[in-house]
């Protein structure tokens, strides 16, 4: 009993923290000038703090679409936290689109597919969402405010000179973000499945 009110709480602890992450991640507005190289970072942590919680949730219960529905606790989750920061008046758009659930739905894809085999979820279905969700993330970055007009609308005095927006400089350090943001999640999305995996055998 008290195992598995642990592995329960446990699933709890990662959807919230993974929904925390995610969306601090989405605060592209705020990073005008690093806009592309915050956006390579923050899809591989949106990446890997997927893969652990559904990896372990989904190997937990052994029922393949049990990732999606972590993919749905993490849309949820993060649409109630961002309403409560819109009505405090923090420039937030309210819609957020649910990128995790299409990568979620390539994990449950690939346990399903190869007869839960635990070793296969690890390496296609890490390759999978490691490459899928930072494509998924740009529609998501697309469908947010300007960017630049929202960082002049709201700043915020805290931040210091560096880091103030004066021109959005894309390009400026990754070329590619969607590229690299697929190819370091391909490789650490593997890892972070294992360790979603092994989470499991405590």
């Amino acid at each position: 009993w008290l195992r598995r009110c642990t592995h329960y709480l446990f699933i709890v602890v990662v959807a919230v923290n993974s929904t925390l992450l995610t969306i601090n991640a989405g605060d592209y507005i705020f990073y005008t000038d690093w806009a592309w190289t915050s956006y390579t970072v923050f899809s591989i942590s949106q990446t890997l703090m997927l893969i652990v919680g559904a990896t372990y949730y989904l190997t937990f219960t052994g029922v393949p679409g049990t990732a999606t529905y972590y993919g749905l606790i993490m849309t949820v989750y993060t649409w109630v936290a961002k309403a409560a920061w819109f009505s405090l008046g923090y420039p937030y758009d309210f819609i957020v689109t649910p990128v995790w659930l299409p990568s979620a739905m390539l994990l449950d894809l690939v346990y399903w597919a190869t007869k839960k085999n635990k070793h296969s979820l690890i390496l296609f279905g890490g390759v999978l969402v490691g490459m899928s969700l930072p494509l998924f993330n740009m529609v998501n970055l697309i469908t947010v405010a300007d960017p630049l007009e929202t960082a002049f609308k709201y700043p915020r005095p805290t931040l210091p000179p560096y880091m103030t927006p004066i021109e959005p400089q894309v390009g400026k350090f990754y070329n590619s973000p969607v590229a690299l943001g697929a190819g370091a999640g391909a490789v650490l999305g593997c890892t972070f499945a294992a360790l979603g995996c092994k989470l499991n055998t405590w």
